[in-house]
């Protein structure tokens, strides 16, 4: 018996066939051979969907992505540093008489 290649479903494709396992208008027998997916792997869809559904609505949520704060204050003292190095250093290869010296 041969077996099946690897098939990667899109996030689209998941999530219509864990919202069609939740709105329950079909069994997952008759879901699985509809889309021909695995009763299993459609539990799993689905109980993805219920638990990341629950950060959509999450206190605090104001439909920003989630990326960190910022510290422009930690940010601003790493760029006045690096400013300096790069001062100091190319100071230092203009004396050495160095070509790629910025002078």
């Amino acid at each position: 018996m041969s077996r099946r290649t690897r098939r990667n479903h899109s996030p689209a494709f998941k999530a219509k066939v864990a919202l069609a396992a939740i709105k329950g208008e079909k069994t997952l027998g008759e879901l699985a051979q509809l889309h021909d997916v695995h009763p299993t792997q459609i539990t799993a869809w689905k109980a993805q969907l219920v638990e990341g559904a629950a950060g959509l609505f999450g206190a605090g949520s104001t439909g920003k992505s989630s990326e960190p704060e910022v510290d422009l204050k930690t940010l601003h003292a790493k760029i006045g540093e690096l400013t300096l190095e790069n001062d100091f250093l190319s100071a230092a290869l203009g004396k050495a008489g160095h070509p790629s010296a910025r002078r």
